[in-house]
Parts: structure tokens; sequence; C-alpha cells
């Protein structure tokens, strides 16, 4: 539960995010009317629809994010050192590497590729790995960060297979470097303040089956089903204990982060906070009431149209603070906070500022 702050990030520390959303999208509307979920499921979750891939794997749809972010970067593919790609389920073959397929579809490659499997909290744990080697070495190329996630039948139901999580698909990227001067940072990109990241690996239980473990995907069951393995976890734990636990390490987490890019209660003030798209409940419930122990900033879930992406939910909300169409998009010196929280349990916290 002790805090993961980085060491002093480099001065320009910059990044350039971007996401592709499949087409195709299934509605909430649609799935009441089908009894896949009830009204009062659809009430908690507060979302209209969700994102789906009819065809293209989940490693496809990062690789569209990644060759718009570098397009949106101004990086040649072959100048990137390293392709970080995380994702939370099914990559489309059993006994392989996505990450290299990643590189490889994305024309990087000379860059050494790599799996981050941190569930939801990857594409954090991604920026985090990527900010490590190039404050290692700041002359190193730009590093690529990419999520992919589909959540496709017959192995996972988007709608049924979690207790107040609806999921979409999608892929997100971004192109991570070190400018050596302020005038070098790329126009409109997000420079990285701070990243701090939590953990409570006693909360691990809550995604794995209380009985024996398992030799192969999907004996236990024909489908993922999270909610038998939160169902038992709650009832040895209880919810309000759990729910506490959540709230803590939020707040701890966004505290830990906002010290770190010096930023003294609200001065400055960050534009707003953007939480994990786990809907309209959770935000009541968890993460509202954490953030508003720690800054005035409001929050935001814009899950509204893609439902939760798996790994993918903290690099989609930093492409909205960095795109001028965007609502959220933020103004030039502003600043932005977004939040990141996955199994295990694991919270991530970044704050940017537009550059």
């Amino acid at each position: 539960m002790s805090p993961r702050e980085l060491p002093p990030l480099p001065a320009h520390l910059w990044l350039v995010p971007a996401q592709w959303l499949p087409p195709t999208v299934e509605k909430a509307a649609d799935a009441r009317a089908d009894g896949r979920i009830t009204e009062d499921e659809a009430e908690s979750m507060g979302y209209d629809q969700l994102p789906c891939s009819l065809d293209e794997s989940a490693p496809q749809l990062a690789v569209r994010a990644a060759r718009r972010a570098l397009e949106r970067a101004g990086v040649r593919p072959g100048d990137v050192s390293a392709v970080l790609h995380a994702w939370t389920y099914y990559q489309g073959h059993d006994f392989w590497s996505p990450a290299h397929y990643v590189a490889s579809a994305a024309g990087a490659e000379s860059a050494v590729p790599m799996g981050v499997q941190q569930m939801c909290n990857g594409g954090a744990a991604a920026l985090e790995t990527a900010v490590h080697r190039l404050a290692a070495d700041p002359g190193r190329g730009p590093v690529l960060t990419t999520t992919g996630d589909r959540f496709a039948p017959p192995g996972f139901d988007r709608w049924a297979g979690d207790y107040g999580v609806w999921y979409g698909d999608g892929g997100t990227a971004a192109v991570v470097g070190a400018a050596a001067t302020r005038d070098l940072v790329p126009a409109g990109s997000l420079v990285l303040c701070a990243l701090a990241t939590r953990s409570d690996p006693q909360l691990e239980a809550a995604h794995r089956d209380r009985g024996a473990f398992h030799p192969a995907p999907h004996s236990r069951s024909a489908a993922v089903d999270t909610r038998r393995t939160k169902k038992a976890f709650l009832a040895a734990r209880g919810r309000d204990w759990f729910l506490d636990r959540l709230r803590a390490q939020t707040a701890a987490t966004l505290a830990d982060a906002l010290r770190q890019a010096g930023i003294d209660g609200d001065r400055p003030a960050p534009r707003s906070v953007l939480l994990p798209r786990l809907g309209r409940a959770t935000a009541r419930n968890v993460y509202g009431p954490a953030v508003a122990t720690v800054t005035a900033a409001p929050p935001g879930d814009l899950g509204e149209r893609t439902g939760h992406l798996g790994a993918g939910d903290l690099l989609s909300n930093l492409t909205e603070l960095a795109d001028d169409a965007s609502p959220w998009c933020l103004e030039r010196g502003e600043f932005g906070v977004v939040l990141s929280a996955g199994a295990g349990f694991t919270w991530s916290a970044a704050v940017v500022r537009r550059a």
C-alpha cells in the first residue's frame, strides 16, 4: 500500500495520445430490450452504447491507434526505441506476443517490444515503464505505448460478465518522448508533470476463484464470469470494507500525484479529474467522494459512448485532454488529471499540462 512515485521526471517529458474506436456499436437500449441487462443495471451504469469490433482483433485496434499517434506526433516509426503494449483480455492467439505484432504492423521494426499485463491499469503501467526508460537515457528515441482490447463472445459477455462494468472495444496509443529544451516539446502535446502509483495486493482475490487454480482458460466456465469471483470475495470481506479500500487508495494516489506535480491544494487548479470509465454508480460511490477529499477540480466520466476500454481508459482520457474538438480539451498551460485503476488492485494518477 506504499506510494510508488517516480523519481523526478525529466523537465520536458511529453506525450501525444490517440485512440481508435470501432464504428459499430451496441446500444444499451437494445441490450435492455433483449434482456441482456436489467432496467436497474442500465440506470446504475448510465452509459448509452459500447463500440464493438466485428472483425478486427485487439492488437489490430492498437495498431490503428498507434499509427494515428505517430502521425500526430510527427514521429517516424523507425525512430521509436520501444513499443509497450498493454491489454486485459484475449489478443487473438493463444501462445504469442501481441507486442511484437503491434511493433511490426506499426512499422517500428527497430523498437524493442514489451508486453505489459497489469489488467485495466495496463495503460498507466506502460506509460510508467516508458518514463523509466526515458529517464534512464534521455537521448533514447521516443517510446510508443499502446493498448488494445476486444471483449467478444463467446468468451466474454460485455454487458453481463462483470458487476457494474460494461466493456467496449478499442485501441489507444501514446508517443512519449523527452525534449532537450522546452522549445522542442511538440506543440499541442501533453507535458507529463507527475505519475504516481499505489497498490493493494490483498484485493487480488476479487478476480480469483476461491477454489483450485485452473489448467487452461475457460476450464471453470465457458465465458469470463467476474461476477462469480467478486460475489465470493464480497461475501468474505464485506462490500463496505471493499469500497472503503477503493476510496482510500484512490484519494491517496491522487494526492501523491498532485504533490509530485507541485500542485498545493488547488493552486494551480487542475481543469478536471477524469475517471476510469466504470459507470455512474461507481463514479458516485467511489471516485467522486475520493476526488472531493483531495481537490475541488470537477471529476469527469467519459464512458457514456465507450464503456470501459479495458487497459485503455487512461490513454483514451488523455486523448480527450489533447483533442481540440473535445469539450474536455485543455487550453495551453492548463493542468488536467487522469485516474486509472486495475484489478489486483493498482491505482495510478497522471498530471499533465497542455504544451
